[in-house]
């Protein structure tokens, strides 16, 4: 009976230090929500490691390394590629949540609006959490942010096809202090475009 219990410890040991940290870019491929929907996150739903990795996308590298894509044949361009505009501000989250908050849904607004007068910008989002959770949690709960965040946009009528999403997890924090009004400012999407 030992030996039985040993052989599943081994290989979930072998898997959890397999998994190296690295965002993981998403193709623009989510549609936008249905009326009355709404995007949200509970403890319960936390994605565990071993399971989380289609989530995620590939994972492989270390810190400050750029984002590998899903697809070695995906057309999107590269996350380097892309820069900050004024017009696009940044959304924040509530912690372990990834619905967008109402204050939020005017940033929203205002950057729809700009992307909509700007029909050659392709749009990246970038989805980030503060440093508590796993990696991997942290990873996919910022995948789940970015994705709210361009459900939002397409319903507002951006098209699908422009954006695409990367997740950085805890990785690209800009507070490195361990507080809470420091991890607040490390939940958000961040947007950056690129001139087709």
């Amino acid at each position: 009976m030992r030996s039985v219990l040993m052989i599943p410890t081994a290989l979930l040991i072998l898997v959890a230090s397999g998994c190296a940290k690295q965002p993981a870019t998403m193709p623009a491929s989510a549609s936008a929500p249905s009326p009355g929907s709404s995007a949200g996150s509970t403890a319960a739903s936390r994605p565990q490691p071993a399971a989380s990795q289609s989530a995620m996308g590939a994972a492989g590298a270390s810190r400050g390394a750029a984002p590998r894509t899903d697809s070695p044949t995906a057309a999107r361009p590269s996350p380097r590629d892309f820069t900050e505009n004024a017009a696009l501000k940044d959304v924040y989250f509530d912690f372990d949540k990834y619905d967008i908050r109402p204050a939020d849904t005017k940033i929203l607004d205002a950057g729809a609006a700009w992307l909509k007068t700007n029909a050659r910008s392709l749009l990246l989002i970038e989805g980030h959490t503060d440093e508590r959770g796993t990696p991997e949690y942290n990873l996919a709960l910022g995948e789940r942010r970015a994705k709210a965040a361009m459900s939002y946009l397409t319903a507002l009528g951006v098209q699908a096809n422009r954006i695409s999403i990367v997740s950085y997890g805890e990785e690209r924090g800009v507070c490195q202090d361990h507080s809470e009004g420091c991890w607040a400012k490390n939940r958000r999407a961040h947007f950056l475009v690129k001139t087709e």
